[in-house]
């Protein structure tokens, strides 16, 4: 065998022998059918034309050929150049079938072919090409492998044939212009292959190609990764494009989708585009193509799939263009996260978008888009915007932390709803305008800064279970369109329930439940229609009926308004039959000038008056009663007559009084505490002298805050979440109940009341209970103060009580403070160094909590007063001699750990009483004077030192 030299660095082997050669043309001028050529390391500048079954091999100088896993041997290289910018160096005729392994071809100019394969089945591994694009024409089929293709302009391949191209463990670099182009009916497959750093798209599928990409990256290109048109289909499955010029995936066109393959998916009918559609764990449905493995049968599929870092939408569908993505993550990108223009249809399944700096999810002109189980966190803007007459059908789905509403739709959009979890935005929950119409379907709407569900201009809406809880406002609908609301719960409202205004609205079912201001509102022209509902607790009126609004309420429940059950401005009207008032704060029902309304079977129960109605009002009245009533105008049930229509005359008889002793529901609430007694309260506590002096500092610091904003000035920053630190027994929860009445005294708490808790009260004991808890809690002291005892327990400095279960509360914490920084004050707890700590170990509570009041321990006289004041408050009188001698147990009592200040002081009261009992007990009988004096001989020993 003739070894491979500078003179002869090609061989021929064939079955005839081997023979040598100076070029690689004048071997292939030789070589027959099946032969192999073995090309020496180096570079050829040759133009080659292929034709026949033969076999170029990159060999090394003194080795035997081809390694024997089909590449070139290690170390190999050979370089073949074309000599003339009007050739490709390299060119494969129709019907040859040539073997190429480690060949480099380097082209003349960029923007020219170096490879034109017009025809055959060619299989390349290793090499590539290298200036100048890889074109693949006719009926040409191409296997390629292990391939590096780089440095050309316009296309890196440019792909229009019948032929099947496979690429696999290939790379497309540094084109100026689109790394991959296939058009025509060009079947084409992409496995574990990267295209990085194109000046255009990374893959253009045009016309009637097909592309499947399997495991490949996209990265940097300058324009879309992915770009289909015309009829084109693309499936991608676990594939990863990323830092993208422009969109990530755009679709401008695509043969239609599939037909959804009914096993192993679920089928699910999208309600709002009217079609049915099977969107399932895997999502595609694929054939057997040309290359023998499954293939693109029809429009843009995405399973698996990571975007990232688009400059412009994650994916963009517009004109005739059909997608479906599953199994997928779209994340970062400058625009939004799933955009589907004019005429476009995406399904989307279980595919999660975050942080896009547009809407994460857009539907516009006449696009169809049907979603399941789509997550959708942090967007620049709506979760969901929809216009135009698109159709959009989402399901199972969460949108949260969007910067505008959850959900928009305006002009004439189609929505359905079901199962969709949604909120923490500052602006509404789902937002209907213009001529929409939306279905929602066991919905949960939470945390929004205005409504969970708001219907405007001449938007309709139909709501069955659905729930809106932490909101501004609950439902409002100021639509001329229909609104219908079944089985809804609106919970914790910070101002009314539900606002109805003039369209044609109805409420049947469901609950309106503590909303800060109102239950149900009927504002001016309103006629709607509520049935079969509860209002429980508002704090405000139950019903609240504008002028020239006429409403009509039947079987409706209001428990424990804070203020009145049913109030109608001058001019209001409508029919109230079969309602239930129970505890109101104010009268049941109160009538300004010029109301009309029609009561029928009203119950009141539990109330200081049952009516009030101011000259004018003209009610008609039938069968109305009153159940424990003062000041009642109806009669009980038991003594009730048809009643006349009209006013009734005057507090009426038979009615039932209240138990013996009971607390009676219409007395007046204490009047509200003046902040001079409240102060005069903190001045007369023992001690604490710095902690009067800083609260009193707060004080006037918060009445000149009010002040300016009276005038129409800026306030300046004001935090009044306070940090208490200092040993136990040293009167901070006292103070937190006194700062909580304070803050009410002055206006800035609507209640002032004090909530206490510690860790067990925040954190839970399993994944998912910790939050609930915590925003129980929190709920609790809204109106308030919410106290933290020991509050350095969520985050101990060395680790030893801490969990992810503590910090979930500390996080909860923040953001709820942040929520309703206006409506509760918090206030934790503790020992000073621990604090510190707590305090420093989140910055969200180190920017909330940047006030700390120390409360120092008590001195000696101090103690002594304490035990004087608990002995004043239960009638015990010390002599001086007990005062002398407990001043001596005072100064030697230890200051350690078991000291507890005001606690130990309490601690030496009651022992004290418990010795002046046994000792009295040996008296006969004893005056008043003995049972009430305790003296040194009272005094308990002190305690033992711990051994």
């Amino acid at each position: 065998m003739n070894p491979l030299t500078p003179d002869a660095p090609v061989r021929l082997a064939s079955a005839h022998g081997h023979r040598s050669y100076r070029t690689i043309a004048e071997a292939l001028r030789d070589a027959a059918d099946g032969d192999e050529i073995r090309i020496a390391p180096g570079r050829y500048e040759e133009s080659l034309r292929l034709a026949g079954r033969v076999t170029l091999t990159a060999a090394a100088v003194a080795g035997e050929g081809a390694d024997p896993a089909g590449g070139p041997p290690p170390g190999a290289g050979v370089t073949l150049a074309a000599p003339a910018a009007d050739r490709p160096a390299l060119e494969v005729l129709p019907g040859a079938r040539p073997t190429l392994r480690g060949v480099t071809v380097h082209g003349a100019a960029a923007d020219r072919p170096a490879v034109l394969l017009a025809g055959g089945a060619t299989d390349w591994s290793g090499g590539g090409v290298r200036q100048g694009r890889l074109e693949v024409r006719g009926d040409a089929a191409l296997r390629m492998a292990g391939a590096v293709l780089s440095g050309a302009a316009l296309a890196g391949v440019l792909l229009r044939t019948t032929g099947a191209v496979r690429l696999t463990g290939c790379l497309v670099a540094d084109t100026a212009g689109t790394g991959l182009v296939a058009g025509g009916t060009t079947r084409l497959e992409l496995v574990r292959t990267e295209i990085r750093a194109a000046a255009g798209s990374g893959v253009r599928v045009r016309e009637d190609a097909r592309a499947v990409l399997r495991g490949c990256l996209i990265d940097r290109p300058g324009r879309s990764g992915l770009l289909t048109e015309d009829r084109a289909a693309a499936l991608l499955t676990d594939c990863r494009i990323r830092d993208t010029g422009g969109e990530a995936v755009r679709a401008l066109g695509s043969s239609p989708l599939p037909d959804p393959d009914p096993a192993p998916h679920t089928a699910e009918t999208t309600g709002a585009t009217g079609t049915t559609d099977t969107v399932g764990a895997t999502g595609t449905t694929d054939t057997v193509g040309a290359t023998g493995t499954t293939g693109a049968t029809g429009g843009v599929v995405l399973h698996g799939c990571e975007l990232t870092g688009a400059a412009a939408d994650a994916i963009g569908v517009t004109g005739p263009a059909q997608l479906r993505a599953t199994a997928s993550t779209l994340r970062d990108c400058a625009g939004s996260g799933v955009a589907a223009g004019d005429g476009a249809r995406v399904l989307l399944a279980a595919v999660t978008v975050v942080r896009t700096g547009a809407s994460a999810l857009g539907a516009h002109g006449s696009a169809q888009l049907a979603a399941r189980e789509v997550t959708v966190r942090d967007a620049a803007a709506n979760g969901l915007l929809a216009t135009g007459t698109a159709a959009v059908d989402l399901t199972d789905s969460e949108l949260t932390g969007c910067r505008y509403s959850a959900v928009h739709l305006g002009e004439r959009t189609r929505a359905t709803l079901t199962r969709v979890r949604a909120g923490g935005t500052p602006e509404h929950g789902v937002h209907a305008v213009g001529e929409a119409a939306l279905t929602l379907t066991d919905t949960r709407l939470a945390d929004c800064g205005m409504s969970g569900l708001d219907v405007a201009g001449a938007a309709r809406a139909e709501a069955s279970g659905l729930a809106v809880t932490r909101c501004v406002n609950g439902v409002t609908a100021g639509s001329d369109g229909p609104l219908r609301l079944t089985d809804c719960e609106v919970t914790d409202a910070e101002r009314a329930g539900i606002t109805l205004g003039p369209g044609d609205t109805e409420v049947s079912g469901g609950r309106i439940l503590r909303p800060g201001t109102a239950g149900l509102v009927f504002a001016t022209g309103a006629t709607a229609r509520v049935t079969d509902t509860e209002i429980r607790e508002p704090a405000g009126s139950g019903l609240v009926v504008a002028g020239e609004a006429a409403p009509r309420a039947r079987g409706v429940r209001i428990i424990r308004p804070g203020k009145n059950g049913l109030i109608l401005d001058g001019g209001g009207a409508g029919v109230f039959e079969d309602v239930e008032i129970v505890r109101p704060g104010f009268p049941a029902v109160h009538l300004a000038e010029r109301a009309a309304p029609e009561l029928r079977r009203i119950l009141v129960r539990d109330a200081a008056e049952d009516l009030s109605a101011e000259p004018g009002a003209r009610p008609e009245v039938e069968d109305c009663v009153s159940v424990r009533v003062k000041s009642a105008r109806w009669p009980a049930p038991e003594t009730a007559e048809r009643t006349p229509r009209g006013l009734p005359a005057g507090p009426g008889s038979g009615q039932t009084p209240p138990p013996e002793g009971a607390a009676e529901p219409w007395e007046a609430a204490a009047a509200e505490e003046s902040l001079e007694d409240l102060l005069g309260e903190l001045d007369r506590l023992v001690g604490l002298a710095r902690v009067k002096q800083d609260v009193a500092s707060l004080v006037k610091l918060m009445r000149t805050v009010q002040r300016r904003e009276s005038a129409g000035l800026a306030a300046p920053p004001l935090s009044r979440h306070l940090v208490f630190a200092g040993n136990p027994g040293t009167g901070k929860t006292t103070v937190a109940r006194l700062y909580g009445r304070i803050l009410a005294a002055v206006g800035l708490l609507e209640r002032g009341h004090l909530v206490e808790a510690d860790r067990s009260s925040l954190v839970g004991e399993y994944v998912g209970h910790t939050g609930p808890k915590t925003q129980r809690v929190f709920q609790e002291a809204m109106g308030g103060v919410l106290f933290i005892d020991e509050a350095y327990s969520l985050a101990p400095a060395h680790g030893g009580g801490g969990n992810d279960f503590a910090q979930e509360a500390i996080a909860t914490l923040v953001k709820l403070m942040e929520d309703h920084r206006d409506s509760v004050v918090v206030i934790v707890a503790g020992y000073p160094t621990e604090m510190e700590h707590f305090i420093d170990s989140n910055p969200g509570l180190s920017s909330r909590f940047n006030r700390t009041l120390m409360f120092e321990d008590y001195d000696t006289e101090e103690l002594l007063r304490i035990v004087e004041r608990h002995a004043a408050s239960h009638q015990y009188d010390l002599t001086d001699a007990a005062r002398a001698t407990l001043t001596g147990y005072f100064e030697l009592l230890p200051r350690d750990g078991r000291f507890g200040n005001g606690r130990s002081a309490r601690q030496v009261f009651q022992a004290m009483t418990e010795r002046q009992a046994y000792r009295v007990s040996e008296i006969e009988n004893p005056s008043e004077s003995e049972l009430m004096t305790l003296s040194e001989l009272d005094v308990p020993e002190l305690p033992e030192p711990p051994r």
